[in-house]
């Protein structure tokens, strides 16, 4: 029998191949695969559930990541994914793959970020698992959200000349990322981080754009398609536009870019366009909305419109400060073959 790297698939290629023939049996599932979290319906509010897994040594390195961090971040990216559907999270699930070179202290130091997490986004811990682990330190979250129906946003609804619009800045926590690579390989005793504090905080413990939903909802915009950048926004921008059947236009010189990370990208020889289009793990909100909502999102803090939606025809594409036109690419994580790098 042949063999298939999981590699060659990615991770979204392998969820697609593994669910391709899945077909809810349940009246109450309205969504199952292929959407930041899946929706049922079990009376006038919609339930929104999301899962999120973290492995050691694929997502995190303990070398450089404080447990409290990692634990408030472990719960934050699921907030994220509830926002994403324009949903609101209200409780969560903790299951752990504990080896034993952790005591009870680190654990606890691990709950304490996440307990901290639910307090401040007023969400409930409300179960999970715990088993040994051969392998390190695996969290596995799961999240549950509640939604009105009229209000929920899907992937699959951008529209001809929707404005595209992203939260916060991009590439930022990539940077953060970089920096705290680059002081471990240094064995520095006392790493430089001076001036860089915020590259460090947006990767360390990013946080999830409840205010941007609860502006969009105060001025009476309701996205046609939305996602969270978690894998990188060429990534996500394809995904928006694949599932929509649309092609899309975005333009260099309105890509929100950090000054911090450009100068730290320009320090490290990297390009910060790159890493702003790639780099991931912003948990920013990426979204599309009718163009009639243009005058309602110009008072929107931290929000900014970088493209529009265009026919399927014409692709995906990104206007260099030039003019120059590039086909967009997801070069962001993919779990399997930085797995195996």
């Amino acid at each position: 029998m042949a063999r298939t790297e999981i590699s060659t698939m990615g991770e979204f290629g392998l969820i697609k191949h593994l669910t391709k023939d899945l077909k809810p049996v349940q009246p109450s599932t309205k969504k199952g695969v292929g959407d930041d979290c899946a929706v049922m319906d079990f009376g006038a509010k919609k339930v929104l559930m999301t899962t999120d897994m973290l492995l050691e040594g694929i997502h995190f390195n303990l070398e450089y990541v404080p447990l409290k961090h990692l634990g408030y971040k472990a719960a934050v990216v699921n907030f994220s994914d509830i926002y994403a559907m324009n949903g609101t999270p209200t409780q969560i699930t903790v299951s752990l793959g504990i080896s034993k070179r952790f005591s009870v202290e680190d654990i606890e130091a691990l709950y304490s970020g996440i307990r901290l997490a639910c307090e401040r986004y007023g969400v409930d811990l409300v179960g999970g698992d715990t088993c040994a682990s051969m392998t390190g330190l695996t969290i596995s979250i799961t999240c549950l959200g509640t939604a009105n129906a009229k209000d929920i946003v899907y992937r699959n609804g951008a529209k001809l000349n929707d404005l595209i619009c992203v939260s916060g800045n991009l590439g930022t926590a990539y940077m953060g990322l970089q920096l705290l690579e680059r002081e471990r390989l240094a064995n520095a005793e006392q790493p430089d981080f001076s001036g860089k504090e915020y590259l460090l905080e947006r990767q360390l413990k990013p946080e999830a754009r409840r205010d941007i939903i609860e502006a969009l909802k105060k001025a009476g915009i309701k996205p046609t398609a939305m996602m969270d950048v978690s894998d990188g926004l060429s990534s996500e921008l394809l995904h928006i536009c694949s599932q929509s059947g649309v092609g899309c236009c975005i333009y260099e010189d309105k890509l929100p870019i950090d000054f911090e990370a450009a100068s730290l990208a320009e320090e490290m020889n990297l390009n910060i366009v790159t890493c702003a289009l790639n780099g991931g793990e912003d948990y920013e909100l990426l979204f599309t909305c009718s163009l009639d909502d243009y005058e309602k999102l110009i008072p929107v803090e931290d929000l900014y419109i970088i493209g529009h939606i265009t026919k399927p025809e014409y692709g995906c594409n990104l206007i260099g400060r030039n003019g120059e036109e590039l086909p967009l690419k997801a070069q962001g994580w993919n779990a399997f073959e930085e797995a195996h790098a």
